[in-house]
């Protein structure tokens, strides 16, 4: 691929943040219209679950598969078919006559989501090559995030009270098609000179391992853990996991490929993906459904009382960025990890939800750790690996985060469905939060412990010596873009 202008990259980069765009502000659009979905669906809570977690499931179970799809045929072509998939799942799940149907058709957005987010940074990685650039550019990425938090609630409560939840869906429309036209405009081809071949075990069991686990921990608290369902999606879990750690090194070219695991950056980045995101997931649908069940605030309203979370997560995600470039990942992982902590822990043990002033300083907090703590993720995971590896780097990263929102809401949302006997239980919902809170605030920890202890110097060696490993002709070199 040809050096691209400052001008083009700018441009390339601003397309992929489309893709992230339209993704990133379909989930928090879906988790302020949950409420009304419950109500014309006639859904349980385990329902509104489902909403969200089919997607992400299917969306971590795919991911890898995409990115080194897109590798081996071709990003741009790869990016440009999960557009056009996911506008059309869209345009399905605005139609969906019942839940089932919605649940289904919000697999299909996920089939093409997968082909947008982890296929779009392996764009992003081989157009901005310098290691400082890349940081600020995947700052920018980060940024994102926030302007669809900033947004989505607002946007969903306006379409919900004035048009329906169904109009949620219309809004990836535009922005799809107006990235499909861009993309075949602007965006260049690029494939990796070795990229891997299809591993359908693999992959089989990836989608076994997640597909059994999520549905084991949704459908606990209605069936009962002793259900004979129960125990066999659990050991279905278990058995691929197993099957995972011994099929895959046995590969030439496996789809998780282990030992980039060897790298202490690469695997703490991918436990601090899944804590932070499960942060998010459950932190946006226990919210959700406190602001309007409980303070039965209207779906508008309750975006707004979001906005101080969102508004910080917009403004820390370039800042992150240019942190990561100037400082390394250290400081802000710390960071969030100290302020995702505090956050889980005023709303635990000092009933933030009681007090205004607090509530909304919880949500601070919150949005600051998480806007801070996007950027290392990203960065660490592909920085440190070989430029040809780079779109199952990302997918990886990917994986994680959507593994993190599944099991975020999963577990979550049955802590509430155990201790909340229908809508408008105030006093079991309150009992319920605070655990599902507390497993928030240990999320907080988890970042913050994972974040120090794989930041440093020897971490870095551990980087170098894995980067060795997958790519001989580096030996000797640092990882390219690695800080301490």
């Amino acid at each position: 691929m040809s050096e691209l202008s400052h001008r083009r990259r700018l441009l390339v980069l601003g397309i992929c943040c489309m893709s992230l765009l339209i993704v990133s502000l379909d989930n928090t659009v879906l988790n302020v219209a949950l409420p009304a979905m419950r109500d014309d669906l006639h859904a349980s809570l385990s329902g509104l679950q489902w909403t969200i977690d089919a997607y992400t499931v299917v969306l971590a179970s795919v991911l890898m598969l995409a990115g080194s799809t897109g590798d081996r045929i071709g990003r741009r072509k790869v990016f440009q078919a999960g557009l056009v998939i996911f506008a059309l799942g869209s345009l399905l799940c605005s139609l969906a006559p019942s839940l089932a149907w919605l649940v289904v058709f919000r697999m299909v957005q996920a089939v093409g989501g997968s082909m947008l987010n982890p296929v779009a940074m392996s764009i992003i990685t081989n157009v901005f090559t310098d290691p400082r650039q890349r940081a600020r550019a995947i700052g920018v990425w980060g940024g994102v995030v926030g302007i669809s938090m900033a947004a989505g609630p607002l946007v969903g409560g306006v379409l919900v009270e004035s048009v329906g939840w169904r109009s949620i869906f219309w809004i990836n429309l535009p922005v799809g098609l107006a990235a499909l036209l861009l993309t075949a405009l602007y965006v260049p081809e690029s494939r990796a000179p070795r990229p891997r071949r299809f591993d359908p075990v693999g992959q089989l069991l990836v989608i076994a391992l997640l597909g059994s686990l999520t549905y084991a921990i949704i459908e606990t608290p209605a069936l009962g853990p002793g259900s004979p369902l129960i125990l066999i999606c659990a050991a279905t879990a278990v058995g691929a996991l197993v099957a995972l750690v011994l099929y895959e090194p046995r590969r030439e070219e496996p789809l998780i490929d282990l030992r980039f695991f060897g790298s202490a950056p690469f695997s703490g980045a991918t436990v601090i993906a899944v804590s932070a995101f499960a942060a998010l997931g459950g932190f946006l649908f226990v919210n959700t459904l406190y602001l309007q069940e409980i303070r039965g605030l209207s779906p508008l309203d309750a975006g707004v009382w979001m906005l101080p979370m969102a508004a910080m997560t917009f403004v820390f995600g370039p800042v992150s960025g240019r942190l990561v470039a100037s400082r390394g990942p250290r400081l802000p992982l710390l960071i969030a990890g100290v302020t995702m902590t505090a956050s889980g822990v005023l709303f635990a043990g000092f009933d933030a939800e009681a007090s205004v002033p607090l509530l909304f300083t919880g949500y601070v907090l919150f949005g600051l750790g998480f806007g801070l703590v996007n950027a290392p993720i990203t960065n660490t995971a592909v920085s440190g690996m070989p430029r040809a590896q780079a779109g199952v780097a990302a997918a990886v990263a990917s994986t994680s985060r959507q593994v993190g929102a599944t099991l975020g809401v999963a577990v979550i949302g049955a802590v509430l469905a155990a201790g909340v006997h229908g809508a408008g239980d105030v006093d079991g919902f309150a009992a319920a939060s605070r655990g599902a809170w507390w497993i928030i605030a240990g999320c907080g920890v988890s970042t913050l412990l994972v974040g120090a202890a794989t930041t440093g110097s020897w971490a870095a060696r551990t980087a170098s010596r894995t980067a060795a490993r997958l790519d001989p002709e580096a030996a000797g070199k640092p990882p390219e873009g690695a800080r301490t």
